[in-house]
């Protein structure tokens, strides 16, 4: 039997920054990865880092997370890749324009500098960008992108670093309970691991672990699709969205000048399956496009699969639950990545003080799920 102060179980961006921060503040933190970091949803990811939400509270973590991003080389002293080029959320219609206004105000009361830009304004910062029926986006240039595989390795380099151990290829099988706490970790291996904190961040597997306690997360496995380019020549910076139903929203690589991308899938798919389909590899080149026809040159390297976990209402579950001692971190509904430095701060600072420094009752585990989010 292996003792720590806390357990985070799962080796992606929620995990990895939960037990970086709980084991900066000192406490001896061991993470639990079934397979291999950033195997689940972070590995499968774009990499794009907003903050253009529709949700005071989704705002607020995400601006600290765009903070943490900024300063992330110097504190962890290794390269991210962390690129500030923007995001470009494209205007066809009125109702869209109007949409983005609203929120904006929002968005301007939380202190995020963002705006609803002209189609003028829109080809200076995109020049190849067809404009066509294109009305204005709205903008924000302190959003950005980052490397998925570095941030999550530096992140646990760093949990190692803090007396940590970080655990590979070591699913976890059962949690144990006594007295309506959290006890331990049982994993395949058979070998048990107890502490008073244990963090589910978990990601498309979420339900399961919560199942093991008798706790049901409201929260489900989508599968989604992405692809990626081979090298090219700069053209522009932000990620493009076009959130009309035959929209995708995509982003040259600052380092590599690939081109990374992806569309949401309609009708949606349930589920962990990793497969691919000819369906996207036909569709998704064709809407990229439509919206930048210069690329038609340029090649698709590779496609692949992912989850994203979603709630009810678009927003994490983030927080204690009624089992003393276990949190949870799931839910992200495709925003694990961007906001996952800011939650996994806060959580922790949540766990050794009681209370995090910006309230996450939004996210909280017993809310009332409602539905729909703008800016999804």
């Amino acid at each position: 039997m292996k003792t720590a102060d806390a357990i985070v179980i799962g080796g992606g961006i929620v995990g990895a920054a939960t037990g970086y921060y709980l084991a900066r503040q000192g406490l001896k933190v061991v993470l639990l990865e079934a397979e291999y970091l950033c195997a689940g949803s972070t590995g499968r990811c774009i990499g794009g880092v907003r903050q253009q939400f529709g949700t005071t509270t989704t705002i607020r973590v995400a601006m600290e997370s765009v903070r943490l991003f900024s300063t992330m080389e110097e504190e962890l002293g290794t390269r991210v890749e962390w690129y500030q080029g923007g995001y470009l959320f494209l205007a066809h219609s009125e109702s869209r324009k109007s949409e983005y206004l609203k929120v904006i105000r929002l968005q301007k009361e939380v202190g995020l500098d963002v705006d609803f830009i002209s189609p003028d304004r829109v080809r200076n910062i995109v020049p190849p960008l067809n404009l066509e029926g294109v009305l204005g986006a709205a903008y924000c240039s302190s959003d950005g992108q980052a490397n998925p595989f570095l941030v999550v390795k530096a992140y646990a380099d760093h949990i190692r670093a803090l007396r940590g151990e970080v655990v590979l290829r070591t699913p976890v099988t059962q949690l144990k309970t006594s007295d309506s706490r959290v006890k331990s970790a049982v994993t395949l291996n058979g070998e048990e691991y107890t502490a008073p904190i244990i963090v589910n961040a978990t990601g498309p597997y979420a339900r399961n672990l919560g199942n093991m306690v008798n706790l049901e997360l409201n929260c489900l496995p989508e599968r989604h699709e992405a692809l990626v380019t081979e090298r090219s020549e700069p053209l522009f910076d932000p990620m493009i969205v076009d959130y009309r139903p035959d929209g995708c929203y995509f982003i040259q690589v600052k380092d590599t000048g690939q081109f990374i991308g992806c569309y949401t899938p309609d009708p949606r798919v349930d589920g962990t399956r990793i497969d691919n389909s000819i369906e996207f590899i036909k569709e998704m080149p064709r809407r990229m496009l439509r919206l930048i026809p210069s690329l038609k040159e340029v090649k698709v390297l590779r496609q692949w699969a992912g989850s994203y976990t979603m709630t009810p209402d678009g927003s994490p579950i983030v927080g204690p639950t009624p089992l003393e001692g276990f949190y949870v971190a799931v839910g992200m509904s495709g925003h694990g990545f961007m906001l996952g430095p800011a939650l996994g701060r806060l959580l922790a600072e949540w766990i050794v003080s009681g209370k995090p420094s910006i309230p996450l009752d939004e996210f909280s585990f017993g809310r009332e799920f409602k539905t729909g989010e703008t800016l999804k």
